[in-house]
């Protein structure tokens, strides 16, 4: 097994615990960017948003999926706010605004792009919206968490294409759990991105927060209304469980 360490970037962020890239959006584009044209072993990026910051709490097995992403991405305006409070910079750099920045200036229409996760009709349309000539696109099953086999599948698919981006979008952990596979397999090549709903956005299958919204930390609030069945437990429940998370983190290193 052989990670390519190529890694971490010097300007490392810890906060809560999580060793974060220190890279805004900008930066983390030229990262992935100049990587992606180069012929190195497979590296992902994962973007930790509240959530799973909260869950990794809860379930602390899923760290390794983190340790081991190449960029560790901060997706949340909230965190941000909070390590502000802490005297802490932690740039930010959304998982779904990466995705749009590649798909509008980076990735040529004629080019491989596989994808994991996304229903067919999603992809079909953000094949039309982009132009997209050569899409490799793989559906896993529901509940893939507790499907080692489907996860293992998944990664073989993602490691059989020449695609300089692989973008994973299953949800937290299950597109981490994708990533580390493909990373464990040690013949994939090109940068995988844990994205989550970003394709979703792209395509129009799901709106995203207006970016008055978006500005002011609102994302959370449009996407509970936007599918509250779905989201309330989310942000309603498991969310704000992360300013308890920070006092303790807060306290734990002033001692």
């Amino acid at each position: 097994m052989a990670f390519d360490a190529g890694a971490r970037t010097a300007s490392t962020v810890n906060f809560l615990d999580l060793p974060f890239s220190g890279l805004d959006l900008d930066g983390a584009l030229d990262a992935i960017s100049v990587r992606a044209s180069l012929d190195l072993p497979f590296a992902y990026v994962a973007t930790p948003n509240v959530d799973h910051v909260v869950c990794l709490a809860n379930e602390p097995a899923r760290r390794t999926r983190y340790d081991h992403a190449w960029l560790l991405l901060n997706d949340s305006r909230v965190l941000k706010g909070l390590a502000r409070k802490a005297k802490i910079s932690l740039p930010l750099a959304p998982g779904s605004d990466i995705a749009e920045h590649l798909f509008d200036t980076v990735i040529d229409k004629y080019e491989p792009v596989t994808i994991i996760g996304g229903d067919r009709e999603s992809i079909e349309e953000l094949k039309r919206v982009y132009d997209l000539r050569d899409v490799r696109w793989h559906e896993p099953p529901m509940n893939l968490k507790q499907k080692p086999g489907a996860i293992v599948r998944a990664a073989a698919f993602a490691a059989a294409q020449p695609s300089r981006f692989t973008f994973i979008c299953v949800g937290a952990p299950q597109q981490e759990m994708i990533a580390y596979a493909i990373a464990l397999r040690g013949d994939a090549r090109g940068v995988g991105l844990c994205v989550g709903a970003a394709l979703d956005f792209l395509s129009g299958s799901a709106k995203r927060a207006p970016k008055w919204m978006q500005g002011l930390g609102l994302e959370w609030l449009h996407r509970l209304a936007s599918e509250p069945g779905r989201m309330w437990k989310r942000y309603l429940v498991t969310g704000p469980k992360v300013f308890s998370l920070f006092a303790e983190w807060r306290a734990s290193i002033a001692a």
